[in-house]
């Protein structure tokens, strides 16, 4: 029994003695030009004031964001009309006379340097939050906080949604997509819990109204950024966006140009 301790031991011994630094030569890969680009009409406000943020993404040890300066960002509507956003901060583009329409389609173009991006899309109408429902009993354990946000499909229209929850704690809000393929004109519900809810807390619920090809996008996006990522897990595919380089088909743009209605609850936790 000694003896074969003695061999485990050396064995130990031997792997734990046998540790050299290994400097990993990452390749840099060419900066991608990110836009974020969701314009947002929120129920009760004139949807004028709008925003759309453009930067490109950095190297895998930089910390500092890379935004983008000095573009030319228009959206139109269908009529030709031009909303100019103007650049207030580094990589920030702001407009106060976007005139929302639902079901009216918008285009996107952005010029820089000597390139043209653009991308269309539609601005999708949303149905109003009906109630929220809390359950001290959620979640796995059974002593999380679950609210339940419900809503009343329209009956006979194709609908995407997608749900925002926002709460303190969060660095980013809790995103999930629905369509109404098995729910139409049914009332259902989003489902948020976390083990960090506590009665008093603020959380933020948005319902957004989306196109068919931004949910394609989100649920493609959401399912990759929730994948437990193995060492023999097949790689995550390219996720493109819809906009797109009127001057290199090739290039690969981040982002996405996209407009909801929105209706939002901000709730208490009881």
């Amino acid at each position: 029994m000694m003896r074969k301790l003695l061999i485990l031991l050396g064995f130990v011994g031997l792997f734990t003695a046998c540790e050299d630094v290994v400097e990993v030569d990452l390749e840099e890969a060419q900066p991608r030009l990110v836009v974020d680009a969701i314009l947002q009409w929120k129920k009760g406000t004139t949807g004028a004031n709008q925003s759309i943020k453009i930067s490109r993404t950095r190297d895998f040890f930089e910390r500092q964001p890379n935004p983008v300066s000095g573009a030319n960002v228009i959206v139109r509507n269908s009529s030709g009309m031009e909303f100019t956003f103007v650049e207030s901060a580094s990589g920030e583009y702001i407009t106060d006379n976007f005139q929302p329409e639902i079901n009216e389609l918008y285009s996107l173009t952005i010029e820089l340097d000597g390139n043209v991006y653009s991308a269309e899309e539609t601005l999708k109408p949303v149905v109003a939050l009906d109630f929220i429902e809390q359950n001290n009993e959620g979640g796995f354990s059974g002593e999380d906080i679950e609210l339940k946000a419900f809503y009343t499909d329209p009956e006979g229209i194709e609908n995407y949604y997608l749900f925002k929850f926002f709460a303190p704690f969060l660095a980013f809000p809790d995103f999930t997509v629905f369509d109404d393929e098995f729910n139409d004109g049914n009332q259902i519900f989003g489902l948020f819990s976390e083990e960090d809810l506590e009665p008093g807390m603020e959380v933020t619920i948005q319902l957004n109204g989306i196109s068919r090809d931004y949910y394609n996008f989100l649920e493609i996006l959401l399912a990759q950024a929730g994948s437990a990522g193995g060492p023999f897990e097949t790689q995550p595919a390219t996720v493109r966006g819809n906009i797109k380089n009127e001057n290199d088909d090739e290039e690969l743009i981040f982002g996405y140009f996209g407009l909801s209605e929105v209706d939002e609850i901000i709730y208490t936790i009881q």
